[in-house]
């Protein structure tokens, strides 16, 4: 065990008397709410699960001791002292437990997931270690703005496992973050002891990571306090992160119902002797206050909690109608803007313009990624922008998880950004940010927050790019609610709808087809911004319907145009925005051709063609004349050899065929 770096002489010497008071006044409140929680449980008040933190006061309210208004906290599944300790009231955390509409989330978070981003709780969290990376993004938007505001990172023994310990430390230790990496080592990992987890210590991965480390006791609740004081105080003068460890324990198991047969009696009991309320009893008879204080507040603490449960009782769940309520935040209505009629100019330079374009109107966007800085990105993208921006193109370390949660966590701070993952096939390195963190947090926040994150990334086949860096997964991110998928196919769509993604308070992501970097457009007027989830129709037609989007649109354009000179009059509609779908636009295009097909670069198989084919048979059947056609490649990986990857790749060529097959069809 590591000493302290700083001896703790007394509490006289670092906090007067009524600061020990008010510290047990919160350590009692946690108690007792975890003792009510527990006992509202098994009464089956409480439903789904509840993990408490009886024996983890102190390093709770220590902790948050010296946290400003403006100071933001991550939590872990074991979150509720937490939140307490920052200043989250009682009603509405027992409300949120019970699944009330009065509840801290309005019902929709519960235990694992409580917070309240406008008391800077950013949220306790049901995957270990995903609060991490969201901690370095509040970080991050706490040094753009230079106001002094720090975070404080729970996380417990097991979370070091996880990868995304390691890049949220990385990047903090990188960015010179000004964060608290606070690990309640209770020495339990679920049902496994640290000793089982481990092999390297946290003060020596501390050093591996280049930052500062200290050890505290954590049941000493004034240590704890003294300690963050201090380090707080360094961060908000411009120190970088600290990796703190206290140490503590959990009385209870990991989850209510736990049978912990992992553990012995012995041991639990012998760490309750080391109970941290009645170690600030025995300071508060040292300081000269007998016993009748603490048994008065524990007495006050105690009415308030019964008050407090009494009125979550009361309190009505969430309205049926109400169910789809904070899915997202609500998305104003855009005009469609004039088509571009400027001088030519690239899909490169649309995605570098658009970003300038915001960049320079609104200080809260900033642009992180892989070489994003001095080398623009690995296609040249953004050279410049970082001299033009100081501090605000910001080259990460090669760890999407911490770049996605930067962006999360520095959303939910009030910043707007656009961070790049190099590959659409690297999304899977980091889903857990993008499934679980930014697409449901607004709603399990019940609306408290906001989530305006831009991911960009980019995608394409026939260039034998090989497995791994060819994939089209847009279904995949689709599938994930919350979440807006734009594939743009045009220099003046890209810069358009890119502008808006910037501009949207929901998270977007938003992908670029890597073979039309080059494609040449004509180049719109600077204030063009397409409305998110509308299609448009490239081409009017009459004799069937063609749904595409990305690259694939010029391969369908181009195949209308074939079909016209055989006399099919083809219409030609680019989604633009994947999800959400515009039904109404292809359904009405339907009404009109009686035929639909639909091309896309993604596999067959569970894709946006079986999601349009399935539109049309359900909403559409009465107006189609013929099956649903879906042009695309087959499931499988795509293949490098060049002559291979052709035979799977479809195109135009595809595209006509399938069509010609249709019209021939009769009703």
């Amino acid at each position: 065990m590591v000493s302290p770096t700083t001896e703790l002489d007394g509490p006289a010497a670092l906090f007067p008397v009524e600061d020990l008071r008010e510290m047990y006044r919160r350590m009692a409140r946690i108690r007792q709410f975890e003792q009510a929680a527990s006992t509202l449980y098994k009464a089956t008040e409480i439903p789904g699960f509840l993990h408490l933190s009886i024996g983890q006061e102190a390093s709770a309210v220590g902790a948050c001791w010296p946290l400003r208004p403006d100071d933001v906290i991550t939590s872990t599944h074991r979150g509720h002292g937490h939140c307490l300790a920052k200043g989250l009231e009682l009603a509405p955390m027992f409300a949120e437990l019970m699944g009330r509409d009065a509840g801290a989330c309005r019902g929709r978070g519960g235990s694992m997931h409580i917070a309240d981003p406008r008391l800077g709780i950013f949220g306790a969290n049901g995957i270990v270690g995903a609060g991490l990376p969201i901690a370095a993004g509040a970080a991050t938007a706490a040094k753009l703005r230079g106001n002094g505001s720090v975070v404080v990172a729970f996380f417990g023994d097991g979370a070091v496992a996880t990868g995304a310990f390691h890049e949220a430390v990385n990047l903090a230790a990188v960015w010179d973050l000004p964060v608290v990496f606070l690990c309640e080592n209770n020495h339990y990992s679920e049902f496994s002891p640290e000793a089982e987890q481990h092999r390297a210590k946290l003060d020596a991965r501390a050093a591996g990571y280049g930052i500062a480390y200290e050890w505290v006791d954590g049941n000493d609740v004034v240590a704890v306090a003294g300690t963050v004081s201090r380090i707080t105080a360094d961060l908000r003068a411009g120190a970088g992160p600290v990796l703190l460890e206290a140490e503590t324990y959990r009385w209870h198991g990991h989850y209510e119902g736990d049978p912990e047969r992992y553990r012995l009696v012995e041991e639990v009991e012998s760490w309750k002797q080391r109970d941290p309320l009645l170690a600030l009893r025995e300071r508060l008879r040292a300081a000269g206050l007998d016993d009748d204080v603490a048994d008065g507040i524990d007495r006050e603490v105690a009415a308030d909690v019964e008050a407090a449960v009494d009125s979550a009782r009361s309190a009505p769940f969430p309205a049926e109608e109400s169910l789809a309520d904070f899915v997202g935040s609500p998305r104003a209505d855009r005009p469609e803007p004039p088509a571009a009629q400027g001088e030519v100019f690239r899909m490169m330079d649309a995605v570098s313009e658009a970003v300038e374009h915001e960049m320079t109107e609104d200080p809260s966007v900033f642009l992180a990624g892989i070489d994003v800085a001095a080398g623009g990105n690995v296609y040249g993208l953004f050279r410049g922008l970082a001299d033009r921006f100081p501090g605000r193109v910001r080259n990460t370390p090669i760890s999407e998880s911490a770049i996605v949660g930067c962006g999360v966590g520095a959303a939910m701070a009030g910043m707007r950004p656009i961070v790049e993952i190099m590959y659409m096939d690297f999304i899977g390195t980091c889903l857990d940010q993008l499934m679980n963190q930014a697409a449901k947090l607004r709603f399990m926040t019940g609306g408290a927050v906001a989530m305006p994150l831009v991911v960009r990334t980019q995608f394409g086949a026939g260039r034998s790019s090989g497995s791994q860096h060819s994939q089209s997964l847009e279904a995949l991110l689709a599938h994930i609610p919350g979440l807006t998928v734009v594939m743009p196919s045009s220099p003046a769509e890209a810069y358009g709808l890119l502008r808006a993604a910037i501009r949207d308070d929901n998270p977007v992501v938003f992908v670029e087809h890597r073979l039309q970097y080059g494609l040449k457009g004509p180049r719109p007027e600077r204030g063009h911004v397409i409305p998110l989830g509308k299609a448009r129709i490239v081409r009017p037609g009459s004799d069937l319907t063609i749904v595409t989007y990305s690259r694939m649109v010029q391969e369908a354009a181009a195949a209308a145009e074939v079909l016209a000179a055989e006399g099919v009059d083809a219409e030609v509609i680019d989604l633009r925005t994947i999800s959400p779908l515009d039904r109404a636009t292809v359904l009405d295009s339907l009404r009109r051709t009686n035929r639909l097909l639909i091309a896309h670069e993604a596999v067959q198989d569970f894709g946006v063609g079986a999601e349009l084919a399935a539109l049309a048979v359900d909403e559409g059947f009465w107006h189609l004349d013929a099956p649903v056609v879906r042009v695309a490649p087959p499931a499988m990986p795509v293949p490098y050899s060049p002559g291979l990857e052709q035979a799977w790749l479809p195109g135009r060529d595809e595209i006509a065929a399938a069509a010609r097959r249709l019209v021939s069809e009769q009703p």
